[in-house]
């Protein structure tokens, strides 16, 4: 079975399946016709769809999607946002509105939510009953409100499981979603309407089996460690979704209902990914690794059908990794990302095994991969990739694109490094990663790590990261990052203590197994969601 579905911002509509864009051409005609009905005009066709939502459907299930355009602050925070989140409501379903009773002992108010068209208030005290007995259960947050034409569906989180604490903050991952459908209105709507709602409604259920999806009540789970530390107090106090990174602020679009009717203790930030951590004894001491894969909004779509970058840069299956080290009271971190090869090439689907590769406008590919790692650099610092598609066949000819391409912007700050994976490796010898590790190492030495002590004062910076590519970014960018990774883990163990200068992690045979373990979990979390792999 394939997994569900994420609800996320991104449009996705090139590239699709066919059934895909059908379903895309009629929610943008629900969207469109929303929003032209308000202003008394026909619907007319969108030409700018980056601030519209779009619908992916693959092996069945739903991804609700949305560019960027929608503006929110970066930031981080503490334990101390201005508006604390709601951790736990009952949810009260009447025949004639939702309400949200707050049964966490942050507020006295209840937000009450019309079942014709979704207004939201806040009320008092419950409505009246009447002769039928209201359904109630507990739900822990609203992941957002979907607007189309003839009403509004909310979606809210009916189970979660805590995985670990980041910076001291518990962790959940989404465990259950209910779409609750507020169009009562579809009793006077055309039968055209009718139609597009009840197809798209169908579609929704399926975001009721979504995976993947990962939160905190009290920090921002968008921004890494080192972004955390470094912004300031005002920040910090920001509620959590003006604090949201919004690369990784999946329920962007739909928090937009709520953010207008100001309902800050409602608006819960979600991330897509994962997020997993090992507790170990290492000598005498304690250590806690933990690894988070935070998956870009942008440019998501679903293998195969989602290669290379955009026009404007952004990357297919763009994700982040972030591995945090805590011993000693000392916290480490380090981040480094992976992404499909960042200019304009696809993979036509067909009965073969392997589908062949095209470059798409050859002539743009320096532009595009200039354009993607400029903006690598203004959040990164320097870049690192590290390419490990094979040398010869499909993959050689996309290789030698991406190395021509790259060569005229190199620079200090950005290097660049093919390694064959498959041809050095092959599918067991992963101990010949020592070949790459010598390429790279003066790289990841001067680069450093993020360190601060048990005071919160800062030691070491990380002033770079490095980009690892294959072709899907699966298998062996993984196997690659967990290299990178344990190098750094193991110079930071040193550093603190825990590690004597020549001593290594293979050195201490059950933590190694299960940091092993650890990343290769990461790995499938990643690839595990199939509608989404490249």
């Amino acid at each position: 079975m394939a997994s569900a579905a994420a609800l996320v911002t991104g449009w996705v509509l090139p590239a699709c399946p066919p059934r895909v864009n059908h379903v895309n051409r009629r929610i943008r005609a629900s969207r469109s016709l929303q929003f032209n009905q308000k202003r008394g005009r026909h619907p007319l066709p969108c030409s700018d769809t980056r601030h519209l939502f779009g619908c992916v459907t693959a092996l069945g299930h739903l991804t609700v999607a949305r560019a960027e355009g929608y503006s929110s602050m970066d930031g981080t925070n503490d334990a101390n946002p201005s508006s604390k989140l709601h951790t736990r409501l009952r949810l009260w379903e009447f025949p004639d509105c939702y309400v949200f009773e707050p049964i966490d002992g942050l507020a006295d108010l209840y937000l009450s939510v019309s079942r014709a068209n979704g207004t939201m208030n806040l009320v008092e005290e419950l409505p009246s009953r009447g002769p039928s007995t209201p359904k109630v259960q507990t739900v822990y947050g609203v992941v957002g409100v979907l607007k189309l034409a003839v009403g509004s569906y909310f979606v809210v989180i009916t189970d979660r499981d805590c995985v670990g604490s980041y910076l001291g903050h518990a962790i959940f991952k989404v465990t259950g979603l209910k779409v609750l459908p507020c169009n009562n209105a579809l009793n006077t709507t055309s039968a055209e309407q009718k139609k597009m709602e009840t197809e798209f409604s169908e579609l929704l259920d399926a975001a009721e089996r979504t995976i993947g999806l990962h939160f905190s009540y009290d920090i921002n789970l968008t921004s890494s460690a080192q972004r955390l530390h470094d912004l300031g107090d005002e920040y910090k106090s920001l509620p959590l979704w003006r604090q949201a990174e919004p690369r990784f602020l999946w329920n962007s679009y739909l928090l937009e209902p709520l953010i207008e009717n100001k309902l800050d203790e409602y608006l819960l930030p979600v991330i897509q990914g994962s997020f997993q951590n090992i507790h170990a004894e290492v000598g005498s001491e304690k250590v806690t690794v933990t690894l988070i894969a935070r998956r870009c909004t942008r440019r998501i779509g679903t293998r195969m059908w989602r290669r290379g970058a955009d026009a404007e840069g952004y990357a297919a299956n763009f994700v982040e990794s972030e591995q945090i080290m805590q011993s000693k009271g000392f916290t480490a971190s380090y981040v480094q990302v992976r992404g499909s090869m960042p200019f304009l090439w696809e993979q036509i689907v067909d009965l073969t095994y392997k589908p062949s590769f095209d470059i798409v406008r050859q002539e743009e590919a320096p532009r595009v991969l200039e354009r993607h790692f400029h903006d690598l650099q203004k959040k990164y610092g320097a870049v690192l990739a590290v390419d490990l598609v094979n040398t010869g066949g499909g993959e050689g000819r996309l290789r030698e694109r991406y190395a021509k391409s790259i060569e005229p912007i190199l620079s200090e700050d950005l290097r660049y490094v093919h390694f064959d994976f498959h041809r050095v490796c092959g599918h067991i010898h992963f101990e010949r990663l020592s070949q790459l590790y010598e390429q790279i190492k003066d790289y990841l030495k001067k680069h450093r790590y993020f360190l601060i002590n048990d005071k919160g004062e800062k030691i070491e910076e990380q002033t770079g990261t490095i980009r690892t590519n294959c072709i899907d970014c699966l298998d062996r960018t993984n196997v690659t990052q967990s290299m990178i990774g344990g190098k750094i883990l193991e110079s930071q163990l040193q550093r603190i203590g825990v590690l004597g200068v020549d001593d290594t992690i293979s050195n201490h045979p059950a933590f190694d197994t299960n940091y092993k373990i650890l990343w290769a979990n990461h790995g499938d979390a990643i690839s595990s969601t199939p509608e989404l792999l490249l």
